[in-house]
């Protein structure tokens, strides 16, 4: 078990965890810089959450403007699928949702478009409430890759850890004798494009 200290160092413990995928919605596909990888990760996070039992949320912009999460992604496992139109995920009717189902979150991690607007604001109010941010690197995306990149060093500035899902998703093994440790290997096979991960480290402002 992962102690308090070890959560707030980047540990992960599967039933203190949330999955948070934010507002990745058809509509946004034309607009946002490496779209089709965003969609790849959510997948690739809501197969990991069936292994390791932890619950999916997953919030809509406004859909009744803007639609509803690509069918690109699937779904029906999720914990809940809720609108918002606030632009940070962490509304009432989430935080309500999240108490009764793990009653002891610490951690809660993030992905989903766009980087500089709800990712970033949902991140500054889980960190106000004393919850470990862990935000996909690989996962979140905008519509500027200024705006993305310079959005992760914030995150970083502010307390989040900004990893790659794989990096996360073995943080939550932890051991190879974990049961899910097969499939989540098989998840991790194909690794993030080399020039998507270097644009969060070297966002030119320019």
């Amino acid at each position: 078990m992962a102690g308090k200290n070890l959560l707030k160092l980047g540990a992960l413990e599967a039933k203190k965890t949330a999955f948070l995928l934010c507002d990745i919605q058809e509509t946004f596909r034309p607009h946002v810089k490496h779209f089709g990888e965003v969609v790849r990760v959510a997948n690739k996070m809501m197969e990991a959450a069936k292994s390791f039992q932890i619950p999916v949320y997953v919030s809509e912009q406004y859909p009744k403007g803007l639609g509803h999460t690509t069918k690109d992604i699937n779904v029906a496992n999720a914990a809940m699928v809720y609108e918002k139109t606030k632009f940070s995920m962490f509304t009432p009717e989430l935080q309500d949702r999240m108490k009764k189902d793990i009653p002891e979150l610490s951690s809660v991690v993030l992905f989903g478009i766009e980087a500089h607007v709800c990712i970033e604001q949902t991140v500054i109010d889980l960190l106000n409430e004393d919850i470990v941010v862990h935000v996909l690197a690989d996962g979140v995306s905008s519509r500027s890759l200024m705006d993305r990149g310079l959005a992760l060093q914030r995150l970083q500035n502010i307390g989040a850890f900004v990893g790659s899902s794989e990096n996360v998703l073995f943080k939550l093994l932890r051991d190879k004798n974990h049961p899910a440790f097969k499939q989540i290997s098989k998840l991790n096979v194909a690794p993030t494009p080399d020039e998507f991960g270097a644009q969060t480290l070297n966002s030119k402002i320019n």
